[in-house]
This record gives C-alpha cells, structure tokens and sequence, in this order.
C-alpha cells in the first residue's frame, strides 16, 4: 500500500500481566503480541512500520528485525500521543497516510486495516478510527457521534459521566491519519486530564475545530478491537485465533478429529488430507504435508513432515525433517538435525539427534542414534546406541547400505561400517568393518550343567520348583 506507514504503540509495561517481560512480548499462538499486530500490517500491504518500544525493548528486538521496523523509543510513558509523536519522527518523508496500530491488539485483521485506509480517503478526511459495539465497554473509551454519524469526540471512562459510559462504541485506539494533519496537531497536544497524559483521542477536537471530519468504521467483529491487559485476556485471545487457525485449515481440506483438542501455532501449516488427532500440538514454523497422519499426543516444533508419512502416538519431533511415507512412533523422539529418510521406520522409545536415516531403513525398538550417517535399507536392532560422545567432542558413526545391526550394539564413534556387513547381537564395534563382513565381539559362551542344582537350589525352592536329583557320579 503505497504513501502508508505504520506506527505501532508497544511501549507500555502492561503492569496488570504482573510479568517482567513487556506486555507485548508475551506470546499468543507461539509468537509475541506485538507479532501478530505487525502481521496484520504487512498483510494489509503496508511496507514500512515503526514500532515506538520503551520498557524492556531488548525483548522485541527480533519482531522489529523479522518486519525490518523502525523503532522510536518513548522513554517516559505520557500517553498515546506522547507515543504517536515519537513514532511520527521515525516516519519516512513519503509517507502520506499514518495508521495508528496498538501493539497489544492481536486480533485486527488486514481487511478491516484495509477498510479503515479506504474510509478515510472515501471521506477525504482528517482521520478515521476503528470502532467497535461491545455490549460490555468497561475500560475502553467511548465514541460520541454527531447527528450525521461523525464523530465529535472521543472520552475516556475515567474522564466520563453516567451517559458517556452508557455508550456501547468504543475507541479501539487503530486509526487512520493524514500525514499532515497529524504532524500539525500532534505538537498541540496537553495533558489536561485526570491522568495527566497526552490523549491522541484529542485529535478528534482538533479535526472538528479545523473544519473537518473524523470518520468512524465499524469493526465487523468486535473481538477486533480488544486489547490485552492480563493474563485472562491473554488466554481468550490466544483461544479465538487458534479457533480461527484450526478453521482456516478445516475449510482448507485438512481434518481435526476433534477441533477443540488440538493445538495450532501462527506460523504452522498443513497439507490438504491430513488428520490430526486430539492432544497434538503443532508449533513454531512447522510444516506438514498433504495426506499426513499425526496420532494422539505427537508435539511437533518446527519440523517438516512431508506427504503421506505417520507420526504415531506421543511422538516428538524438534527441529526434524521426515520424508514421504515415512512412519515415527509411537514414542519416539526425533532431536534436531534428524532426517528420516523415505519410507523409513523409526519406532517405539527410538531417539534420532543429528542423524540422516536412509530410504527404507528400520530402527523399530528401543536405540539412540545421535550424530549418524545411515545409508538405505539398513536395519538397526533393539538396543543399538552409537556412543557419539567422547567427553570432550562428538564424532560420527557412518553405517553403509543394507546393514544388518543385531540388537545391543554399541557403536564406539567415530567408525564406518561398510556396506552389506552384518553386526552380530550384543556387539561393541571400536574399529571400521569392511563391507560384507561379519563383525562380533562378544565373548564365547560356557554352559555348566547342573550349576544350579548342586551351588543354589535355595533359588529352585524360591520359585517353587522341585529339585531334580542329580545324576550319581561314576568311578573316577
């Protein structure tokens, strides 16, 4: 949208979240408030936005980078105004129009930012500001409309009477400026009120005095307009964009067995013919494919979960990638680095940590594999661990194509194993195995017969056995 700016208040501590992060740094959906307020911006199509910050700044500083703001810094907190007039010097000259965004309402959308531009130029006017019908207005200014619909000013309920408060419009502090309009009004701003603050509401007055109008557009859902002050307010915003991001995948071919049970973060998205089941929590920049199944209980964090693979019950994935038709779980733990290969099988209580596993590979019971290069079709026994630590560095076990691993291995890193070997059960492998070799360790085993009955038959008595008699010994 070009000539726009935005200038988003966020400097406020928000003292009712009884927190020591700023208000706006608190995260609704997986990504701060103040996140979600610059989205919208960028999704209305505006390109340049100043973020006014003042307590706790350091906190915000990869929200601003990640929308390339601008910050202005109020360092005493004296009111809207005081905020705007900051932001306003931090405005690029080409900027024609200023929106006016609050940096803890999280629940605007592009549209009706788009709208609110349009009214104002439609109306040729000073400004216009999102309104919304609220049936219960506790704590928000009220909107006071002249005769033929403009507004003639805007009151604070600490500032109001009996009537005003018995308004049910309320200020949802978004609006839409003329640039030169609001550098020529904001300096002429005072604090005469009962907070001693500058009220950019005030401009309203001014407008009016100059001979023009202020424009109020209605917010089509009120839920648009409400701020966050609290923890209380923090979870019910938090619900209605998830409600919103669980139905916006609905509508797009994705199905939730239970919608009310799953939880979806801002940034995630999925694939058409997928099914979530309920307790699944998808988070961080996550992506999943089209025709994916995720069971019960999965929490996946910023991974990629290509077509057609299963995540089976109370599996966690981190900073992972799984690959078409691959299957994980139930119960396992997929660490970052992890790269499960095509059609690959990663099982119950198996734990993947800076791994690739190759096409159709198997690892169904009970291993660790951390810092691994594993080729294609290689099977991977219960119990197998690579021992990827040494104290001071980590070092990589490398396990060539079609491999068998018998169960209790232990990998002693760094050591390759060559394509085709076979790893006999209860192995420690310290050195490299040429390919299609065998490879043991274990030492021979010893039968005693009879050890039982002649050093512990106390132990046969214990489990209720009889003791045999042993067979009598013949002349030496």
């Amino acid at each position: 949208m070009e000539g726009v700016s935005a200038i988003v208040l966020a400097a406020g501590m928000g003292k009712r979240m009884k927190s020591a992060l700023p208000k706006v740094a608190h995260p609704v959906l997986g990504r701060p408030i103040l996140w979600h307020v610059a989205s919208t911006a960028a999704a209305a199509g505006i390109s340049e936005i100043v973020f006014v910050l003042g307590h706790g700044r350091d906190h915000l500083k990869n929200t601003v980078e990640r929308f390339g703001g601008r910050v202005a810094v109020q360092e005493r907190q004296l009111g809207t105004g005081d905020a705007a007039r900051a932001g306003l010097s931090a405005v690029s000259p080409k900027a024609k129009e200023v929106v006016i965004l609050c940096g803890d309402a999280p629940l605007l959308r592009p549209r009706t930012l788009r709208a609110l531009i349009a009214a104002r130029r439609k109306g040729k006017a000073a400004a216009s500001v999102l309104t919304g019908i609220l049936p219960d207005p506790a704590g928000y200014g009220r909107v006071v409309r002249t005769p033929d619909g403009a507004v003639s000013r805007i009151v604070e309920e600490r500032d109001g009477d009996a009537s005003i408060r018995r308004i049910q419009e309320v200020n949802s502090g978004t609006y839409a400026f003329d640039r030169k309009f609001l550098a020529r009004n904001l300096p002429r701003l005072t604090d005469v009120n009962t907070q001693r603050e500058f009220y950019l509401t005030d401009l309203v007055v001014q407008a009016l005095q100059e001979g023009k109008v202020v424009v109020p557009v209605v917010a089509g859902n009120p839920d648009e307009v409400r701020g966050i002050n609290s923890r209380r307010e923090l979870a019910e915003a938090t619900s209605i964009l998830l409600r919103a991001k669980v139905g916006a995948l609905m509508d797009s071919g994705v199905t939730f067995v239970d919608p009310g049970r799953a939880y979806v973060e801002a940034e995630v998205s999925v694939g058409a013919d997928s099914t979530i089941e309920p307790n699944v929590s998808l988070l961080g920049t996550t992506r999943i494919g089209r025709g994916v199944t995720i069971q019960t209980g999965c929490v996946v964090e910023n991974s990629s979960v290509e077509d057609g693979a299963r995540l089976l019950p109370y599996s966690v994935l981190t900073g992972a990638r799984v690959r078409k038709g691959a299957i994980v779980g139930p119960f396992a733990r997929l660490r970052p680095e992890a790269d499960i290969g095509e059609g690959a099988h990663i099982g119950n209580f198996v734990e993947v940590k800076k791994s690739r596993i190759g096409k159709g590979s198997k690892a169904n019971h009970l291993a660790y594999i951390g810092d691994s290069l594993v080729g294609k079709k290689v099977n991977i026994g219960a119990g197998t661990i690579t021992c990827n630590y040494d104290g001071i560095a980590k070092h990589t076990t490398v396990i060539g194509d079609g491999v068998f691993v018998g169960s209790d291995t232990q990998f002693v890193a760094p050591v390759t194993i060559g394509k085709g070997a076979l790893i006999g059960a209860g192995a420690t492998i310290t050195k490299d195995v040429p390919p299609y070799s065998l490879a043991l360790s274990r030492a021979e085993q010893k039968v005693l017969a009879d050890w039982v009955t002649r050093k512990k038959p106390e132990l046969l008595t214990k489990a209720g056995l009889k003791i045999p008699k042993l067979p009598k010994e013949g002349p030496k």
